[in-house]
Order: C-alpha cells, then sequence, then structure tokens
C-alpha cells in the first residue's frame, strides 16, 4: 500500500475544514453549553421555568445534531440524553441534567 494518495489528501483536507469549523462554532457551542448549565443550576435550586427548560431541550438538540459531525460520537450521546431529560417536564431530575452537563464539558474541548 502506498501512503499519501489522493484518499489521504482528501481525508487531510476534510479534518482541516472540520478543524477550523470547530473554531469558528466554539463561540455558538461554548453559549449552548452555557444554557445546559444554566437550566441545570435553575432545576437544582427548584427553579427550572418551562421557558429555559424548552430553550435547553432545544439547543441539546442542536448539539446532538453537530457533535458528531465534529467527532464527538459521546458528546452527541450525552446531548440526546440532555434532549431527553429536558423534555420530561414532569420528571427532569436536577442532579442528572447537571452530571450529564458536566460530562458533555469533559468530552468537548471548549
Amino acid at each position: 500500500m502506498c501512503s499519501g494518495g489522493p484518499v489521504s489528501d482528501a481525508a487531510a483536507k476534510t479534518a482541516a475544514l472540520l478543524a477550523t469549523m470547530w473554531e469558528k462554532n466554539l463561540p455558538v457551542l461554548r453559549e449552548r453549553v452555557a444554557v445546559l448549565d444554566r437550566a441545570a443550576q435553575a432545576a437544582l435550586a427548584g427553579a427550572l421555568h418551562d421557558e429555559l427548560r424548552v430553550e435547553a431541550a432545544a439547543v441539546a438538540h442542536k448539539l446532538a445534531g453537530s457533535l458528531g459531525m465534529f467527532g464527538y460520537p459521546e458528546g452527541t450521546r450525552v446531548a440526546r440524553e440532555l434532549e431527553v431529560e429536558l423534555g420530561e417536564t414532569n420528571t427532569t431530575k436536577a442532579a442528572r441534567l447537571e452530571e450529564l452537563v458536566h460530562t458533555l464539558r469533559a468530552v468537548l474541548p471548549l
């Protein structure tokens, strides 16, 4: 097998493009994780209102849809779990939300 052919060049270009896109989107990604943080903290304080819950669920949905593209399948899994937790208005567990947000921060280089 030879190395350095068109396939490796294409792979390298794709990786570079994704890295550039990641850097460009970091402020948005950080803000989305901050919304999840606010929702988890509000839930811990017993003050997670519907508006924040809905916003956080939408943010989790967006993260779940994009993190895999950037090579963070674990981030996608955690974001999906957050989306489910936030969507269940009567059963949201504050400690679980906080744990999931902490896990998300640990997997992502923010």
